[in-house]
């Protein structure tokens, strides 16, 4: 069944919502200017750059040469191996490690930066400026900071995992807290139960499962930085593929890349695996 509208009606119509339909100059005005501004910067970076096609085409050229001085791979000792695996395993533990300690800080931080936990402005801007000032500093910054405090090493590369998950972590719970229905909430209000009562009861199985799986999202991407904070004495495979890679040993460079690459397949698969046992396959 169609429902017709006559001439006047629907002119009627168009008349009674010109506004919503044609829209405020202010809104024109604002989307020209924020496009404007995208279009500037955009062409602002290619000139500033030096953005060049010619360029690109002879980078890839001579990435083909790279690619040739890397085949095979070959770490060119069996002890080298060795070596190179045993760091493979450190940079685990450092990603592992790093990870879940900034979870563990991270917990309690979502909830004070959450404003239906904290109805404090106070405490709320300080949380939420915290990690915003934590979160603003890359991960290889940390490194360099950590190693000046406590020394080369694999512990300043877990530190500095640690503080720069800290501020993301705490901004991605309380996100996650913030969007939890509120019916649990309330039912555990109405049957007497405190505030205490209402997080543990109320809101912490909704955000648990979406919590777990940004956790273990976080391992397998540490990974990756952790191979990168390596370079600067954190500790890990990634001074050892610095090392390499300075005395163009690229056959071993490409050893080290395809044991980095078969380790964040693993945990990649791992993570998927415990990932679905938390919360479910039928949740996605």
């Amino acid at each position: 069944m169609t429902l017709a509208l006559s001439a006047a009606d629907r002119a009627a119509l168009i008349a009674r919502h010109k506004a919503a339909i044609a829209g405020s100059l202010k809104t024109k005005l604002m989307t020209i200017v924020v496009v404007g501004g995208l279009v500037g910067l955009f062409l602002y970076g290619l000139t500033t750059l030096e953005t060049s096609l010619w360029k690109i085409i002879a980078g890839f050229a001579n990435l083909g040469t790279f690619i040739a001085l890397m085949l095979p791979p070959d770490p060119g000792s069996f002890a080298r191996a060795v070596i190179f695996v045993k760091a493979l395993f450190e940079t685990i533990a450092i990603a592992f490690l790093g990870t879940i300690m900034a979870a563990i800080l991270a917990f309690p931080l979502g909830f004070l930066a959450a404003k239906n936990v904290v109805a404090n402005r106070i405490v709320h801007f300080l949380a939420r400026r915290s990690m915003d000032t934590v979160r603003g500093v890359d991960a290889l910054i940390w490194a360099l900071i950590w190693v000046n405090v406590v020394g080369l090493g694999p512990f300043a590369g877990m530190l500095a995992i640690m503080t720069s998950d800290l501020g993301a972590f705490g901004k991605l719970f309380s996100e996650a807290i913030e969007s939890a229905d509120r019916k649990p909430v309330e039912g555990v209000a109405s049957v007497g139960g405190g505030k205490l009562h209402e997080i543990r009861f109320g809101l912490i199985p909704q955000v648990l499962p979406v919590i777990a799986s940004q956790v273990l999202y976080y391992i397998e991407s540490n990974t990756r930085s952790s191979t990168i904070i390596g370079i600067v004495g954190a500790g890990g495979i990634g001074l050892y593929l610095a090392e390499t890679i300075r005395t163009l040993e690229w056959q071993q460079v490409s050893f080290l890349i395809l044991l980095i690459l078969a380790a964040v397949t693993a945990i990649d698969f791992l993570s998927s695996k415990l990932r679905f046992a938390i919360i479910g396959k039928r949740a996605i």
